[in-house]
């Protein structure tokens, strides 16, 4: 169990470290994403400075980097261990926004977090997310659908509770990342409630 433990969380941290956004912009724009719009490696700001096809390429990149440690995860030691799935997929987020490859300075991993959710806590992250996408819908500020998605999966997931068990490791590390959310959105949230945030489909350049 050790070794698993080890080797994915190892997995997790360096697939997460992948940074998409800045890869394809550098590809195509020879620009540094983390310099440009709103300066947020992550797909929303690729979606404003790239464009649709490359902001899409990322949020499905970047979701994966949390469901594919996850998957091994599980794969290797089942629900026998819910640890360690767990702390592949807090792995993989930490690495989506402290990259050991681009010195540390990476995204909000919400896209990362949707993959890991997703697959630990299948039906709260999917109730969560219908919130979210409602209200981005609704409103155009897609960091008030991030917020609601990590606050409202460990919601959903204790309210679940008495219909579908999870493992309280799942519930705990849900809780984790509700907290982290809160701390990397802080600034927007600062501007949601001065009215100063950004509304998707605003191109930044």
């Amino acid at each position: 169990m050790i070794i698993a433990l080890v080797v994915t969380i190892f997995l997790g941290y360096l697939l997460g470290s992948i940074s998409f956004s800045y890869l394809l912009a550098k590809h195509l724009r020879k620009i540094d994403i983390r310099t440009s719009g709103s300066g947020n490696a992550g797909a929303t700001n690729t979606l404003r400075v790239l464009g649709v096809g490359p902001a899409i390429t990322v949020l499905v990149l970047d979701i994966l980097k949390g469901v594919v440690p996850v998957w091994v995860a599980l794969l290797w030691v089942g629900e026998s261990s819910p640890v360690i799935p767990a702390l592949a997929g807090l792995a993989a987020i930490i690495g989506h926004n402290w990259p050991v490859f681009f010195h540390f300075r990476g995204g909000k991993g919400v896209a990362t977090t949707i993959g890991v959710l997703a697959t630990l806590l299948f039906y709260p992250s999917f109730i969560a997310g219908c919130i979210a996408i409602i209200s981005i819908v609704v409103t155009r500020y897609v960091s008030l659908g991030s917020l609601l998605f990590g606050i409202m999966t460990p919601v959903m997931a204790w309210c679940l509770l008495p219909f579908r068990f999870y493992p309280y490791e799942y519930i705990f590390l849900s809780m984790l990342l509700m907290i982290v959310s809160l701390w990397r959105h802080r600034e927007n949230v600062s501007r949601l409630l001065s009215g100063t945030e950004n509304k998707i489909g605003k191109k930044q350049m």
